[in-house]
Protein backbone atom coordinates (compact mmCIF):
# COMPACT_ATOMS: atom_id res chain seq x y z
CA UNK A 1 0.00 0.00 0.00
CA UNK A 2 1.12 3.33 -0.97
CA UNK A 3 1.55 5.98 1.66
CA UNK A 4 -0.14 8.97 0.27
CA UNK A 5 -1.09 12.16 2.47
CA UNK A 6 -4.82 10.83 1.78
CA UNK A 7 -4.03 7.27 3.23
CA UNK A 8 -2.44 8.97 6.34
CA UNK A 9 -5.00 11.15 7.03
CA UNK A 10 -7.79 7.89 6.97
CA UNK A 11 -5.60 6.33 9.02
CA UNK A 12 -5.47 9.02 11.58
CA UNK A 13 -9.07 9.54 11.69
CA UNK A 14 -9.52 6.28 12.07
CA UNK A 15 -7.47 6.24 14.75
CA UNK A 16 -7.98 9.67 16.13
CA UNK A 17 -11.95 7.85 16.56
CA UNK A 18 -10.95 4.75 18.41
CA UNK A 19 -9.23 7.16 21.00
CA UNK A 20 -12.06 9.43 21.23
CA UNK A 21 -14.36 6.40 21.70
CA UNK A 22 -11.46 5.23 24.15
CA UNK A 23 -11.22 8.12 26.28
CA UNK A 24 -15.31 8.93 26.47
CA UNK A 25 -15.42 4.87 27.49
CA UNK A 26 -12.81 5.38 30.01
CA UNK A 27 -13.86 9.26 31.16
CA UNK A 28 -17.25 9.72 31.13
CA UNK A 29 -19.04 6.14 30.30
CA UNK A 30 -17.18 4.01 32.56
CA UNK A 31 -20.19 1.47 31.93
CA UNK A 32 -20.56 1.76 28.86
CA UNK A 33 -23.54 2.81 26.72
CA UNK A 34 -25.16 -0.15 26.16
CA UNK A 35 -28.53 0.05 24.48
CA UNK A 36 -30.77 -2.36 21.79
CA UNK A 37 -31.19 -0.73 18.16
CA UNK A 38 -32.59 -1.33 15.15
CA UNK A 39 -30.15 -4.29 13.98
CA UNK A 40 -31.29 -6.66 17.00
CA UNK A 41 -28.01 -5.90 18.77
CA UNK A 42 -27.16 -4.51 22.10
CA UNK A 43 -23.93 -2.32 21.53
CA UNK A 44 -21.53 -0.22 22.73
CA UNK A 45 -19.90 2.85 21.18
CA UNK A 46 -16.73 0.71 20.31
CA UNK A 47 -19.38 -1.57 18.98
CA UNK A 48 -21.41 1.29 16.62
CA UNK A 49 -17.99 2.82 15.63
CA UNK A 50 -17.12 -0.76 14.24
CA UNK A 51 -20.40 -1.01 12.53
CA UNK A 52 -19.97 2.54 10.84
CA UNK A 53 -16.46 1.28 9.61
CA UNK A 54 -17.44 -1.46 8.48
CA UNK A 55 -20.29 -0.49 6.54
CA UNK A 56 -18.23 2.57 5.03
CA UNK A 57 -15.83 -0.02 3.73
CA UNK A 58 -18.38 -1.52 1.80
CA UNK A 59 -20.35 1.08 0.55
CA UNK A 60 -16.89 2.17 -0.89
CA UNK A 61 -16.27 -0.73 -2.36
CA UNK A 62 -19.33 -1.65 -3.76
CA UNK A 63 -19.55 2.17 -5.31
CA UNK A 64 -16.15 1.69 -7.08
CA UNK A 65 -17.15 -1.84 -8.40
CA UNK A 66 -20.12 -0.30 -9.66
CA UNK A 67 -19.77 3.40 -10.54
CA UNK A 68 -15.95 4.31 -10.20
CA UNK A 69 -14.89 7.74 -9.45
CA UNK A 70 -14.96 10.30 -8.31
CA UNK A 71 -15.86 9.29 -4.68
CA UNK A 72 -17.74 12.14 -3.19
CA UNK A 73 -21.02 10.48 -3.24
CA UNK A 74 -19.85 7.29 -1.35
CA UNK A 75 -18.63 9.89 1.05
CA UNK A 76 -21.34 11.62 1.57
CA UNK A 77 -23.33 8.11 2.14
CA UNK A 78 -20.72 6.79 4.59
CA UNK A 79 -21.21 9.92 6.48
CA UNK A 80 -24.86 9.40 6.64
CA UNK A 81 -24.18 5.72 7.38
CA UNK A 82 -22.01 6.78 10.38
CA UNK A 83 -24.61 9.04 11.48
CA UNK A 84 -27.60 6.05 11.58
CA UNK A 85 -25.54 3.90 13.50
CA UNK A 86 -24.73 5.95 16.32
CA UNK A 87 -28.27 7.46 16.14
CA UNK A 88 -30.28 4.23 16.17
CA UNK A 89 -27.94 0.55 16.34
Amino acid sequence: MAWTPATFALFCGIFGAIAIIGVLEVVKYRDGIERKGVLGLTTTLGDRLFISLLGSAYIFLLWLGLMGQPLWIPLGLAIVWGVFCFWKV
